[in-house]
């Protein structure tokens, strides 16, 4: 999958989505992620849903004649005729505090002294971090009355099912590992039995290797892996990747709504972008950008304080190289699945080689990534032949500067950041 996140609090209303679902499409990407569209919470996030079946006010048009529902079904068939399918969050971890749920069926929550239980994180540093607009859903309890047709579970396959009437065929699930791989078993299950389609990818980041390997064998399609915090150093991405990829496909992106701009955090140094998007597109099976990243926007994206106003004017223009990038990566099974990914060594120390083998058959594929986004590196090697184990013809279907011959022995100037991408014949 190839994802564009259309964060709608940037978008605004459904009927201005149109050119950003043109402009996804354009660049081959073929999934349109979208965060939470339903009513929210007091707080005003993203994430703190306080009505599951209604639609944010600030998402709907006061210009249209139709309904907030069918205004989201309206985008949708722009999206499908755009060749675009539709994913959206799917948060049922917690619910917003204030939500009417909370009064409606307080068995449904998790409570300490009497209270309602609020999520929370531990950081990398140990701090506890409490959301408490939120109230956490009792998914145990859920478990023991799933046949209950008025139970939480129940609740959750209904609305599931709404918003698949609304366009959606696909789901992130927010903190997917954070809910009994057993509750998610029987959410997909009896979905499926409905909606054989119906795509679910599991949001894993942050926790451990095990934790996210049976989170994956609950039966989602694809997970997130951790390629965007990955220094080219070490082995612990390729160790994880290992661990996870003959459970489910990944999916990498360059940033997300959750982390800075990169184009602010790399001092406006256009070639790590390319860099970190071509890393991230072929390294898996699935990659994903949120809208802005192809213009080099620096504001951070807010699940409260992001308005159509933070549109930013572009300071580059990515869309082209991220077009070429998803075209080699849909004509080269290799890149586009998850096969054995190997590091191999090369005299300069600021050039990164990963050898990537073909899931099942033949074919192997070299990527060649200068680690350094602000210099020049020489890249030299005997014979290309032996690093990619393959006695046949080698393609060159890098992005920059392609050549259509490769000489033995090899040396190639990389560009601040630049890659190769050579692919044995039978890839």
């Amino acid at each position: 999958m190839k994802l564009y996140n259309l964060f709608p609090l940037l978008a605004g209303p459904f009927d201005r989505w149109a050119p950003h679902l043109e402009r996804a499409a354009a660049m081959g990407f073929d999934w349109i992620f979208v965060n939470p569209i339903q009513q929210l919470g007091r707080s005003g996030s993203l994430y703190s849903i306080a009505d599951y079946f209604a639609i944010n006010q600030a998402l709907i048009s006061p210009d249209s004649s139709l309904e907030p529902d069918a205004q989201v079904q309206a985008m949708a068939e722009i999206a499908g005729e755009q060749g675009l399918s539709l994913m959206i969050d799917l948060v049922i971890n917690h619910c917003a505090e204030d939500s009417p749920l909370v009064t409606e069926h307080p068995d449904w929550f998790v409570r300490h002294n009497n209270r309602i239980a609020h999520p929370f994180c531990v950081e990398a540093n140990g701090n506890k971090v409490v959301w408490r607009d939120l109230a956490q859903f009792d998914h145990q309890r859920a478990l023991r009355q799933a046949d209950d047709p008025e139970g939480l579970l129940a609740y959750f396959v209904r609305l599931v099912e709404h918003l698949i009437g609304l366009g959606f065929r696909g789901f992130r699930c927010d903190a997917a590992y954070q809910l009994p791989a057993a509750l998610w078993e029987q959410l997909i299950t009896q979905i499926r039995e409905r909606h054989p389609d119906t795509v679910f990818v599991a949001e894993t980041l942050g926790c451990s290797p095990e934790q996210t390997r049976e989170t994956a064998e609950a039966g989602f399609d694809a997970i997130f892996n951790s390629a965007k915090w990955w220094d080219f150093n070490g082995n612990w991405l390729l160790d994880q990747y290992e661990l996870t990829r003959q459970i489910a496909p990944s999916i990498g992106f360059p940033e997300s709504h959750d982390t800075r701009r990169m184009f602010e955090e790399f001092r406006e140094n256009a070639d790590a972008l390319r860099q970190r998007y071509l890393f991230t597109a072929l390294f898996a099976s699935g990659v994903m950008i949120p809208m802005g990243f192809e213009f080099g926007f620096r504001r951070r994206l807010d699940v409260v304080e992001t308005t159509p106003d933070d549109w930013e004017t572009p300071n580059l223009d990515l869309k082209d190289f991220i077009s070429q990038v998803n075209a080699i990566k849909d004509a080269v099974p290799v890149l586009d699945g998850e096969g054995r990914i190997e590091r191999l060594d090369v005299s300069d120390p600021a050039v990164l080689v990963l050898r990537k083998h073909a899931a099942e058959g033949p074919g192997q594929a070299l990527l060649v990534i200068n680690k350094d986004p602000w210099a020049r590196q020489r890249f030299y090697v005997d014979d290309l032949r032996h690093l990619l184990q393959s006695p046949g013809p080698i393609r060159d279907l890098s992005p920059d500067w392609p050549m259509a011959e490769l000489p033995a022995p090899f040396e190639f100037w990389l560009g601040p950041g630049m890659a190769r991408v050579l692919v044995s014949s039978d890839a």
